[in-house]
């Protein structure tokens, strides 16, 4: 439940930050603030995740899935 509670936070801080630009609709929790959260959670835990090289993200982002 930490995990709920945090991005619920954090998304009600987002709301409250760009509100203007959001509008008056139902808007999908941010990609950046669900990964947030979940790297403080597992470093609450002790637990690292790897970041990807340059060259993997270069390779990742050449996928083209519409092919």
């Amino acid at each position: 439940m930490d995990t709920t509670f945090a991005l619920q936070a954090l998304s009600l801080k987002y709301v409250n930050d760009n509100y203007k630009s959001i509008g008056v609709k139902v808007e999908n929790v941010p990609y950046e603030l669900d990964e947030q959260v979940a790297r403080y959670k597992l470093q609450s835990l002790g637990i690292n995740i790897d970041s990807l090289t340059p060259a993997q993200v270069d390779y990742l982002d050449s996928w083209n899935l519409n092919d």
